[in-house]
């Protein structure tokens, strides 16, 4: 069983994820790199960062590569500083690579690691080069005069307000503020915040918690804060944002007469919105930003400095291209359907995971990148998932809140739904193999397969897909339809099959 799933390696702190596993995993990463490389570290605010954290950079300095601590920090800022750009190379700025202690959406007991280089997650090659390592130890030759130089400023978490550039500038701030200073301004010098709306930002007490509200302020926004302090045991609510987790979050919306909140998983790879009527939908949140992008939504600004790759590159302009996973629905075709001239908006469906889609993107030349569940990938910020950047993006662009629900008002119904079926980890991809091996397919006359990435049905007005989680020891069934009923019909089948396939394992 592969050790890296579709966002990196996670599992149960102390079954799974432990110091000694992080250890060598430090080791291998460095022997994956040239010596006296430079490594960014960060983390989300779960309770075991540091545990793991210390760990991972005692292998790290080990195979003799250089760190820098970033301490709590969002996925976004850690992504985007191994981003190649026309600027000067410092500890602050530029990284040949990345490591994010997160377990993201997860339940508090997980932690887990995931990779970054370029600017976009590590390829399924590089990471079964670190699993090969692993398993044979073949690390770096230890010596004790030759290890990595540790750049640390904790002491105390560097949290909070970030200065815009020109403001109060020092050279010799830490460089977890630097890091956060250097994203913070490329966001700011491509979206113009052109209404003053009231947003209620809600980090989850994760990654996201005391920056997000302060790029947001420094954007222009009327900002009421929740859940804005980094706190590992979420206690307020689960770090998966969803209708059901944000109920206490829309209230208080309500209460505050906000316009929008926007609010953010563990490491804030993924955002989602939630207006006075509540939970925006995933489908019509990923479809809206879309059709804004490809309708040429304003970001770029003054001074951008390009895409992934230092080519000064374009973000996609003028692409009519999107990017997304066989786990989103048809609504994204539907929002963008009148754009694109005579030859239409094409729609590119990979596998699941911000690294796929982020590749598919620069592969494409793509206008944007999205996964159903808040997933963002902007080429003119990297090819990684910058939910921070997509949720200024949106209100740089749109007038009034209920933009988003009195577009998608107008179109017939689309039901989207998704049911779990928990599993032995080992086992998930195996029971997923038996259900087309065993013939139970057979089961959903007429349907076409796409087995890109798990079992996707396409029938004529509706699909289902049958596809082991990367990340959790669970099998997802998700589906979507016209007729409410035959989506419930179709899901509950696949239920079946998946524990008919299942028992035939025991």
């Amino acid at each position: 069983m592969r050790l890296f799933g579709t966002s990196g390696v996670r599992g149960e702190v102390f079954k799974r994820i432990t110091p000694e596993f992080c250890l060598n995993l430090g080791r291998a990463v460095a022997a994956s790199l040239p010596e006296k490389a430079k490594i960014a570290v960060a983390t989300d605010s779960r309770v075991t960062r540091d545990l793991l954290k210390s760990a991972l950079i005692s292998g790290l300095l080990g195979g003799n590569v250089n760190v820098a601590d970033l301490g709590i920090a969002p996925t976004p800022v850690l992504a985007f500083l191994t981003t190649r750009r026309d600027r000067t190379a410092d500890y602050a700025t530029e990284y040949d690579a990345g490591v994010m202690i997160t377990a993201s959406h997860n339940p508090p007991e997980y932690n887990g690691i995931k990779l970054w280089r370029d600017g976009v997650a590590y390829s399924t090659h590089d990471e079964e080069l670190i699993e090969d390592a692993l398993r044979w130890n073949e690390y770096r030759a230890p010596a004790w005069n030759k290890v990595g130089t540790l750049i640390s400023d904790f002491g105390g978490e560097v949290e909070g307000e970030v200065e815009v550039e020109g403001e109060g500038e020092d050279k010799d701030e830490g460089v977890a503020k630097k890091a956060k200073k250097a994203h913070t301004d490329e966001v700011l010098k491509r979206v113009e915040i052109k209404k003053r709306f009231k947003v209620v930002v809600d980090p989850g007490n994760g990654a996201a918690a005391g920056y997000a509200a302060a790029v947001f302020k420094k954007a222009g926004l009327e900002v009421l804060a929740i859940n804005d302090e980094p706190d590992g045991l979420f206690p307020n609510r689960s770090p998966e944002p969803t209708a059901e987790t944000l109920k206490e979050t829309i209230s208080f919306l309500r209460r505050k007469n906000a316009d929008l909140a926007v609010c953010f998983d563990g490491d804030a790879d993924r955002v989602v919105f939630c207006d006075k009527q509540g939970f925006i939908g995933y489908n019509e949140a990923i479809s809206f930003i879309s059709r804004l992008k490809l309708s040429g939504g304003e970001s770029g600004g003054s001074g951008g400095s390009g895409g992934s790759g230092g080519s000064g590159g374009s973000g996609g302009r003028g692409s009519k291209k999107v990017v997304t996973t066989v786990e989103t629905g048809f609504l994204l075709e539907h929002a963008v359907a009148d754009l694109g001239g005579e030859e239409g908006v094409k729609v590119v469906r990979g596998r699941v995971g911000d690294g796929f889609v982020g590749r598919g993107v620069k592969a494409e030349g793509a206008a944007v990148g999205v996964e159903q569940v808040g997933v963002y990938i902007m080429p003119e910020m990297g090819y990684y998932p910058d939910s921070i950047f997509a949720a200024l993006f949106l209100l740089a662009n749109i007038e009034r809140a209920s933009e988003i629900r009195e577009f998608f008002s107008g179109m017939p119904p689309l039901y989207f739904g998704k049911r779990e079926v928990s599993t032995d980890d080992r086992l998930k991809y195996e029971i997923v193999e038996r259900v087309r091996a065993r013939g139970f397919l057979d089961l959903f006359p007429e349907h076409r397969l796409n087995s890109l990435d798990g079992l996707r049905l396409d029938f004529e007005d509706s699909w289902l897909l049958i596809r082991a989680s990367g990340t959790e020891p669970k099998i997802r069934v998700v589906g979507e339809s016209r007729d409410e009923e035959k989506l419930e019909r179709l899901l509950s089948k696949g239920i079946q099959v998946v524990k008919a396939a299942g028992r035939e394992l025991r």
